[in-house]
C-alpha cells in the first residue's frame, strides 16, 4: 500500500529535496506540499494523506498548533504527524509531542533514515528512539512548565508499568518481549491495553506519561 505524504515546511528547496526524495520510494507518494501550518491543515483534509512531515517553525500557523488541529479532527483520525527539528535548539519538540504528534526527526538525517522514519510513523510506531532522544525529552519533560498529564500508571498492573517504562526508554515491541521473556504479540497487546487505560493517542503520548509521572527520569536511559 503506498503512504500517502503530505510535506510541510515554509522552505520551498527543503520542500522540494523532500518531495524527491520520498517520491523515491515505491511504497509511497507526495500528495501535497504546504508553505504554512494553516496549509498544512488544509491539504491534510483535502488530500487524505497518510502521514504529515511537518516543520514546526512556520507562519501564519506553527506546526505545533497545525498538529493540535490535526490530532482532534476526528475526520483525520488515522492521519500521524511527523515533526521536524533542529534538535539541540527546538524546545517546542515536547509540546508537539503533547499536540499529538507521532515522533520527531532531525532536519539534518541522513534520506534513508527519513524514509524509514516516514514507514515507522505510518505503520502506528512512534519515532523515538532510545538514547539521545529519549534523554532529549526527559530534559525538555524536567523544565517544562505545563501541568502534567491527566492520566498516570497508578492504574497499570505491575507487569504493564515494566512496559510503559520500556517504551519509554525506546523499544520496539520485539525488544519488550526480549527483555520480559514474552512474545512480541504479547508485548503488543499491552501496549494497547496501556494506551488504552492512560487514554493515550499513541506510543509518543505514553512516553510523555512515562516522564511526567516520574515512572521514567532523566538520566535513566
Amino acid at each position: 500500500m503506498t503512504i500517502r505524504v503530505l510535506l510541510a515546511d515554509d522552505q520551498t528547496l527543503v520542500r522540494a529535496a523532500f518531495a524527491m526524495l520520498v517520491e523515491s520510494a515505491q511504497d509511497m507518494a507526495v500528495v501535497g506540499q504546504a508553505g504554512t501550518g494553516r496549509q498544512a491543515l488544509e491539504l491534510a483534509r483535502s488530500e487524505r494523506a497518510d502521514l504529515v512531515v511537518m516543520d514546526i517553525r512556520m507562519p501564519d500557523l506553527d506546526g505545533i498548533e497545525a498538529t493540535r488541529l490535526i490530532a482532534s479532527d476526528e475526520d483525520l483520525a488515522g492521519v500521524k504527524v511527523l515533526v521536524l527539528t533542529t534538535y539541540d535548539s527546538d524546545e517546542n519538540i515536547v509540546e508537539a509531542l503533547r499536540a499529538g504528534a507521532s515522533g520527531f526527526l532531525v532536519k539534518d538525517t541522513r534520506p534513508a533514515e527519513l524514509l524509514d522514519a516516514i514507514r515507522t510513523v505510518a505503520g502506528g510506531d512512534a519515532l523515538l528512539s532510545p538514547g539521545p532522544t529519549a534523554r532529549l525529552i526527559a530534559r525538555f519533560l524536567r523544565s517544562a512548565t505545563a501541568p502534567p498529564a491527566e492520566g498516570g500508571p497508578e492504574c497499570l498492573s505491575d507487569r504493564e508499568r515494566e512496559v510503559l517504562t520500556l517504551v519509554a526508554r525506546g523499544l520496539n515491541n520485539t525488544e519488550i518481549g526480549e527483555s520480559l521473556g514474552l512474545s512480541p504479540l504479547t508485548a503488543k497487546t499491552h501496549v494497547s491495553r496501556i494506551m488504552g487505560k492512560l487514554g493515550a493517542r499513541d506510543r509518543a503520548q505514553l512516553v510523555i506519561v512515562a516522564y511526567e509521572s516520574g515512572l521514567v527520569t532523566p538520566g535513566a536511559v
